[in-house]
């Protein structure tokens, strides 16, 4: 950076003595500037230097032993991509923290002005854009996946990394209690950063493999179908609906990333309650009818598939052609049931679907009971059987986060029993 400093000067020519004291000022005047050219520039010379340079190489003021600076260029290995291309990081946050709102349509409008407001602010969706980081998320997720997985985990996070809270790290918590060897990535473009990086540091420093990455959705859709849908949306053509985008997007990534790298996708609000390690190209039932013991609904909340299953291609398929952001679960756990009804027992596909009782033993309108201390001796042994039934089939827990995000976590209730038998630090429960 280069500051020039120009100065005009206009001499009139002066008769006699006017001439003589005009001189002695042009040469203070000089004088002063060359001063402040000397001292000044060094001034903001060291204003310059002092400022962080892109991430890789960086040039960091060192002190000399007179008390002078020097600089010095060294090699600094950066915690995550974002936290390094931010200057001001915590203006950055207040900016990203207000993005995610623009994720969320106006209410009670027509399709026509929801497609006007897609417009209107898709140069503000950072989520559907490319940039440096982007681009190196293959390069990332195979170097991470690298390092002695005992089981490859996917996490989504579409909000602002400020409301990862409690309840979203003891999901986290659970799923490292039952694979410590296991490696999880959460694609999220704010959890990316330094204050992402701060909450996940816990776990880090007990040795824990995880990792927030920021996604390239154009390369995760690519050659899948869900790259027409996303160049739709993407170029303000497709009613976006009223249900928040972010909730689709995710819906959709979980299935792309899954499709591309193979592996077990779990939703942030999961309690995992022992290893997955022996279930394969699987789904759950979230109801099923008792008399005829067949699934009613499934759910996408908890996925295992291969990479390339062609299931997870129907899934994709199915989620471009008949997107309705307008009906809640249109495009997850009715869009996975949909497809699984047709597919059958069709061969070339391989799957199974696993019982409420693995990964939704409690459905979303009675969950809150699992909240709630025992006030006496029948609720204690209600408590205790249920955990006694929990132990058996049951995988995990879906804490329908919609209904209980509001609920505290009371102590000696079946969540709080659950979530101290299996989390790997264990604070906080009972705020959650």
């Amino acid at each position: 950076m280069v500051k020039k400093f120009t100065m005009k000067m206009s001499v009139y020519h002066v008769l006699g003595r006017s001439r003589t004291k005009l001189s002695i000022l042009i040469s203070t005047v000089t004088l002063a500037a060359v001063i402040f050219m000397i001292y000044g520039t060094d001034c903001i010379n060291y204003e310059i230097s002092a400022q962080p340079l892109p991430f890789g190489d960086r040039e960091i003021p060192e002190r000399t032993d007179n008390g002078g600076l020097r600089s010095s260029i060294v090699q600094v290995q950066l915690l995550s991509m974002q936290e390094e291309s931010n200057h001001d990081h915590d203006r950055d946050l207040e900016v990203d923290d207000e993005s995610w709102n623009l994720l969320v349509p106006p209410f009670n409008v027509r399709e026509g002005e929801r497609i006007a407001w897609l417009r209107q602010k898709l140069p503000k969706f950072e989520i559907f854009k490319s940039n440096n980081i982007t681009r190196l998320f293959h390069g990332r997720v195979m170097e991470f996946f690298s390092r002695d997985c005992e089981i490859r985990f996917f996490m989504t996070w579409i909000s602002p990394a400020g409301s990862f809270g409690r309840r979203e790290f003891l999901a986290v918590e659970s799923l490292f209690k039952a694979h410590p060897r296991g490696c999880l990535m959460i694609l999220s473009r704010s959890m990316d950063s330094r204050r992402g990086n701060r909450i996940l540091k816990p776990l880090l420093d007990r040795g824990f493999k995880v990792n927030a990455v920021t996604p390239d959705l154009p390369f995760l859709f690519k050659n899948t179908p869900a790259k027409a849908w996303f160049n739709e949306m993407e170029r303000g053509k497709k009613d976006p609906g009223k249900i928040p985008l972010a909730q689709n997007l995710s819906n959709l990534l979980r299935l792309a990333v899954l499709y591309k790298y193979g592996g077990v996708y779990m939703d942030t609000d999961f309690i995992l309650l022992k290893p997955l390690s022996e279930l394969r190209n699987s789904i759950g039932a979230q109801s099923m009818d008792m008399e005829t013991k067949r699934w009613t609904r499934l759910n996408n909340a908890v996925l295992v598939f291969d990479m390339n299953h062609p299931l997870l291609l129907r899934f994709m398929e199915e989620f471009a052609r008949t997107f309705d952001g307008n009906k809640w679960g249109h495009n997850g756990p009715y869009m996975v049931s949909r497809v699984v009804e047709r597919v059958g027992n069709k061969p070339g596909f391989g799957f199974a679907v696993l019982p409420p009782m693995a990964f939704y033993p409690v459905d979303w309108n009675k969950i809150g009971r699992l909240f709630k201390k025992p006030k006496n001796r029948a609720d204690s042994k209600w408590v205790n059987a249920k955990l006694l039934q929990l132990s058996g089939e049951t995988y995990g827990i879906h804490l329908w986060n919609r209904q209980t995000s509001r609920l505290i976590i009371e102590e000696g209730s079946v969540m709080g029993r659950l979530i101290s038998d299996h989390c790997v630090i264990c604070q906080q429960i009972y705020s959650s």
